[in-house]
């Protein structure tokens, strides 16, 4: 997985800058982040699983490149106990792509892109990339059972700081939040394909809590 990820990363990143050396760094920062201590589902297999996702709407897609930075560095900035993370993320994508010949406008549309896993929201709506970057962040919960139990025991050691009263008491509101909405995923696609299964697992997560 990591060879086909770096692999994956060279590739993009050389269309918009010769620096070999300059791609390399900021692999190893993209490396170091994502395999750092605590990340136990925000990790390098998020990023790998939503990389694969996006490989089968590639023509769904209106800017691919710009929607895979998004995912690069959706999550590169992650502490269970600071609220700014997709904040701190875009920012740092921001700095990383100025670097490169990526257009301004392109660099705005991954910055907000990013941005909107922060509520789960669709911000930028000309196009179907942005409702595709959430529906593919959240995919996970519409996986069989035994695949979503293993997500929500990642996520609770990411949160392992936090007695059990008050992780069940923020989950329980986070969750309950999905199934208020109309749909949780926002593309035919995904509603078509983990939306009934989504739901059932969160409402028998939330009967645990």
């Amino acid at each position: 997985m990591i060879h086909w990820l770096k692999q994956e990363w060279m590739t993009l990143a050389s269309k918009y800058t010769g620096d070999q050396q300059l791609i390399s760094t900021y692999w190893n920062d993209i490396e170091m982040y994502y395999t750092s201590k605590g990340r136990y589902y925000h990790n390098l297999t998020h990023i790998y699983n939503m990389l694969k996702q996006a490989e089968t709407i590639v023509n769904d897609i209106d800017d691919y490149d710009a929607f895979r930075f998004s995912i690069w560095y959706h999550d590169i900035i992650y502490n269970s106990t600071k609220k700014n993370n997709e904040v701190k993320s875009a920012e740092f994508a921001r700095n990383r792509l100025k670097s490169f010949n990526f257009d301004k406008k392109r660099i705005e549309i991954v910055d907000n892109l990013i941005k909107s896993t922060e509520k789960h929201t669709v911000i930028l709506n000309k196009n179907h990339d942005n409702a595709y970057l959430l529906d593919i962040d959240l995919s996970i919960l519409g996986t069989n059972w035994e695949a979503y139990q293993t997500y929500i025991k990642n996520i609770r050691k990411e949160y392992a700081i936090y007695p059990d009263f008050m992780y069940k008491k923020g989950r329980k509101k986070a969750m309950q939040h999905f199934l208020e909405r109309e749909s949780i995923y926002f593309t035919q696609l995904y509603q078509n394909k983990f939306e009934t299964q989504a739901r059932q697992n969160i409402e028998r997560e939330i009967s645990t809590l």
